[in-house]
C-alpha cells in the first residue's frame, strides 16, 4: 500500500509518455486528453501520500521525472508542431515531424525552449524550501496547460482572426519565450491550497474559481490563456510564503 502515491505517478508518467507520441503524430486532441490525465493522477499522487503518511525522497523524485515529460517534453513538442504549420503554411494535419526539414527549416524546433526552461524550473523547485505555500514561477502544469490549449482554441474556438494570430511565426515565438520566462520569473504566485474554508482567508482563491470557471464556461478553450494570465494578475499581491 505504501507505494500506492508512487503508482499514481508511474500513472502520471505513462499518460504523459503517451501524450508525447501523440503531438509527435500530431494528434494535438488526443495529446491534450493524455496530459489532462496526467496532471489528474499528479494531483492525487501527493495527496495520497500525505494522507497516507508515505512520504518519500523516492517519491519525490519521481514525481519530478514524471513532471518533466508531462508538463515539460508535451508542451515543447506541441510548440514545435505550431511552429512547424506557421512555417508550412497554416493549419494541416500532417504536422511538423512529418515534413522535410527544407520546407520548415529547423526553426519548430525552437519550441523545445519550453522543455529546457520545465527543466530549469523543476530542478530549482527541488532544492527551494520556500514554495509550500505559494511558488515562485509558474508552475509547470499551469504552463503546461495554456501551451496545449493553442491547438484546441484553433480546433474549436477558431476565426480568422485567432487563426491568423495563432499561426503567425513571431506570435509563436513571442509565446514560446513568455513560457519560459514565466516558468522561472522572480513571481510569486499563490498555491490554490486551502489551511480552511473561510471566506476573509481565502476570498482571493474564491474569486479566482469563480471568474475561471466563468470563463472557461462562456470563452471554452479560448478562456485557457485568459485563465492563466488572471492567475498572474492575481498573484502580484503575494510577497511571500505563508508558513
Amino acid at each position: 500500500m505504501k507505494h500506492l502515491p508512487n503508482l499514481l505517478t508511474l500513472l502520471n508518467l505513462f499518460c504523459g509518455s503517451v501524450a508525447a507520441v501523440l503531438a509527435v503524430l500530431n494528434r494535438l486532441e488526443w495529446a491534450a486528453l493524455f496530459f489532462l490525465l496526467g496532471v489528474f493522477f499528479d494531483f492525487f499522487d501527493g495527496l495520497l501520500a500525505r494522507a497516507m503518511g508515505v512520504q518519500s525522497e523516492l517519491g519525490v523524485q519521481l514525481d519530478s521525472l514524471a513532471d518533466m515529460v508531462t508538463s515539460g517534453l508535451v508542451p515543447g513538442l506541441v510548440m514545435c508542431q505550431m511552429l512547424g504549420m506557421s512555417a508550412s503554411g497554416g493549419w494541416n494535419h500532417d504536422g511538423f515531424f512529418q515534413h522535410s526539414l527544407e520546407l520548415t527549416g529547423m526553426l519548430p524546433f525552437a519550441g523545445l525552449l519550453i522543455t529546457l526552461g520545465t527543466s530549469w524550473r523543476l530542478a530549482r523547485f527541488n532544492i527551494d524550501e520556500n514554495q509550500v505555500r505559494s511558488f515562485v514561477g509558474l508552475p509547470s502544469p499551469a504552463n503546461a496547460l495554456w501551451v496545449i490549449s493553442l491547438p484546441l482554441i484553433l480546433m474549436y474556438n477558431g476565426s480568422e482572426w485567432t487563426n491568423a494570430v495563432l499561426l503567425n511565426t513571431w506570435v509563436l515565438l513571442g509565446l514560446t519565450v513568455l513560457s519560459t520566462f514565466l516558468l522561472n520569473a522572480p513571481i510569486r504566485l499563490f498555491a490554490l491550497k486551502f489551511k480552511s474554508w473561510d471566506f476573509r482567508e481565502n476570498g482571493l482563491k474564491y474569486l479566482f474559481l469563480l471568474l475561471s470557471a466563468v470563463l472557461l464556461a462562456t470563452l471554452q478553450y479560448l478562456a485557457v490563456p485568459l485563465v492563466i494570465l488572471m492567475y498572474v494578475l492575481f498573484s502580484l499581491g503575494v510577497r511571500e510564503d505563508e508558513p
